[in-house]
Parts: C-alpha cells; structure tokens; sequence
C-alpha cells in the first residue's frame, strides 16, 4: 500500500530548506530551484505547494513564526495562566533577539524580507503583517493588565509604549544580527527600559517544587 501523504510535513520540510539557504547564502540567494535542490525535491514538486517565490517566503516566514511561538511558549511554561505582564514581555525579548541559530535565522530571513519587499512588487503584494499585528495586541494586552494592577509608572500611553517596545527590539535585533551589539549588551538595555515603565522590578519564574 502506498505510503500516505502528509502534505503539512512537505511545506515544513520545503520551508526549512529555504531557512538554510537564507542563512548559508542569504534571502537573495533564494530561488524556487535552489529551494527544490536544498530539499532534495523537484521543482515541479516544490511549486505544487507554493506557486510563487513569494508565496514560498510568506510560507517559510510563517513556518518560522510558529516555530518561534512554541519557544516561546515553552519560555512562559514555568509561569500561571495568564503570565504575570512583565514576564510575558521579558519572554519575547528573550525570544526574539538573535541570541542563538533559531532566533538568529528568524530575525535575518524576516528583515531580509522585509527590505526586498521594499522593491519587489510581488513580495509587497503578500506583507508579512499578520503575525506583526498579533504580537502588537498580545503586548497591549499584557501592558494594559500591568496598568490595571497599578504595575505601570503613572501617565504612560499604553499604544506608544507597545510602539516604543516593538521598535526597540527590532532595532536592537538588527544591531545584534550585525556585531554592533552583543546579546548580553541588548538584553541590559531592553531590562532598564522595563524598569523606567513597571514600579516593580525584573521578575523571576516560580520555584517549580513550591
């Protein structure tokens, strides 16, 4: 009996392969034939799932988001339901800065995107904003729970807040990505600016055996 196709498995396994190519080569390297030869597929197979190199990119984009979600997650796994605000916020910093291979492929294949959609119709026909979108009202979220319990210094503006938070990690990612900055150098100043908008200070998973 002929094995069964599991076609989610086939776009995983087509997105990574793009991810190695971005990472070794870099996103302008990116084609749907070097894409199928990474894969070890044909290219007639890698356009059956994606018809376009933009629709390929959006796919291995998305791929790598929710990669980064479950990392994420597994960050606040420690923590109750709903995490306490700024541990919620310090988790995405943590995951989101290219401190490691993931994360580091994740923040180089997103803002390489991001610069050749600039210029190239077909990418800027499909943004990727959905996912930038969700992240903007989870933090919301979590800075309008922290200003309801008082956790928030007084007159801060929770939308020019997020804006200010979103920013500084994109930029520091990139400073990051780039030598400017080393991890460590990022993560201190992404904690101070924490401690200018919450009265608390950092705080600090459960004990998991209390």
């Amino acid at each position: 009996m002929p094995r069964t196709v599991d076609h989610a498995e086939r776009r995983a396994h087509i997105a990574e392969a793009l991810v190695r190519v971005a990472a070794r080569d870099g996103l302008h390297a990116v084609t749907m034939r070097t894409v199928a030869a990474e894969a070890g597929m044909s290219l007639r197979l890698v356009q059956y799932y994606f018809d376009t190199k933009a629709q390929l990119m959006v796919g291995a984009l998305r791929y790598l988001e929710q990669q980064s979600h479950r990392r994420w997650a597994a960050r606040l796994a420690t923590w109750p339901d709903p995490p306490p605000p700024r541990a919620f916020i310090e988790a995405f910093f943590d995951e989101a800065l290219p401190t490691d291979e993931q994360s580091r492929v994740f923040h180089l294949v997103g803002t390489s995107y991001a610069v050749l959609a600039m210029t190239d119709p077909e990418l800027a026909h499909e943004p990727f904003v959905t996912g930038i979108g969700i992240l903007d009202r989870q933090v919301t979220d979590a800075l309008e729970r922290a200003e309801a319990d008082g956790q928030l210094a007084a007159g801060l503006d929770i939308s020019t807040e997020v804006a200010h938070l979103l920013a500084l990690n994109h930029g520091l990612g990139t400073s990051v990505l780039i030598g400017h900055r080393t991890p460590d150098e990022a993560k201190t100043v992404l904690r101070r600016h924490l401690d200018r908008l919450f009265r608390t200070g950092r705080t600090r998973p459960p004990d998991r055996e209390s």
